[in-house]
């Protein structure tokens, strides 16, 4: 039973994630359209920053996501094997909207635009849309899908995601 079945997207790759009703420490799972589980969310305990991590299913670390202090705005590294790859920072000024800049260290720079708080944006490359984050795909209430366009770096995409969804959450 596919998330997505009867909607015209992006015709691309698709996931799904529950909220991240989460504490760091706590491990999390991101399914296919199928149910099966694709990469796994480990919140890693015991360090100062909020670190969490991206794994495929065989364990094997793709990406670290951490909070970054003393920055005026809202900020989140991802980075491959201690390298920054990727850093997300939360707009100064969004009344009614919220944007976040996605700067893609040697590639080119993403934005998320949208209802984020509420899961319902997208996330642009270049004024193309690349992925497409929503709660209308599911009746169950703590659920949200990613859909991600057809030749992008899927690990990055989500990994994105829970950087957004981390930097959303009250009291986060």
């Amino acid at each position: 039973m596919g998330l997505l079945r009867g909607r015209r997207g992006l015709e691309g790759t698709k996931y799904r994630m529950r909220e991240q009703l989460f504490s760091i420490g706590d491990d999390f799972w991101i399914e296919n359209d199928d149910g099966d589980r694709a990469f796994k969310v480990d919140g890693k305990a015991l360090r100062l920053r909020k670190t969490l991590v991206l794994e495929d299913t065989a364990g094997t670390e793709l990406f670290t996501v951490q909070e970054k202090k003393l920055h005026v705005r809202d900020t989140m590294e991802i980075e491959r094997g201690g390298q920054r790859v990727a850093t997300i920072q939360k707009a100064l000024i969004s009344p009614l909207r919220d944007r976040f800049s996605i700067e893609v260290e040697g590639g080119d720079d993403m934005d998320a635009k949208g209802n984020v708080v509420d899961h319902e944006y997208k996330i642009e490359r270049d004024g193309n849309n690349i992925a497409e984050v929503s709660k209308r795909w599911f009746r169950v209430r703590d659920t949200y899908g990613i859909e991600i366009a057809p030749g992008q770096d899927d690990a990055l995409i989500l990994a994105v995601t829970v950087c957004i969804d981390q930097m959303t959450r009250v009291g986060g």
